[in-house]
């Protein structure tokens, strides 16, 4: 079983890595160009060597790309069309999204 403090930690690395690490640039225009997406996700992703394996980083990489992918469209749409409610809805769920694939891939690897 993961612990409390392992989760937190992931949390913690997730918010960093996610928004402290981005640009306003890659912020703006990952929604639009994948070669911006693939430079948020790689940034995203160094944080996480931390913890020890290259699979674990690989394997967040993949499934961040995928969830931003198709979430950063989304909101990119809601934000133009000022529905800026379901825009932090669509927000929101991402972050839970992140943060499921962070713990379950942590449990399975470690």
């Amino acid at each position: 079983m993961i612990s409390v403090n392992i989760i937190l930690l992931l949390g913690l690395v997730h918010f960093v890595a996610d928004f402290v690490f981005q640009s306003n640039y890659v912020a703006q225009n990952k929604s639009k160009s994948n070669v911006v997406l693939l430079k948020h996700v790689v940034i995203y992703s160094l944080p996480f060597i931390l913890f020890g394996s290259v699979i674990f980083v690989i394997i967040n990489m993949l499934l961040h790309f995928c969830i931003d992918y198709c979430t950063s469209r989304m909101t990119s749409k809601l934000w133009a069309k000022g529905d800026v409610h379901n825009f932090f809805v669509v927000i929101g769920f991402d972050q839970f999204l992140h943060l499921c694939c962070l713990v379950l891939t942590y449990s399975l690897i470690f």
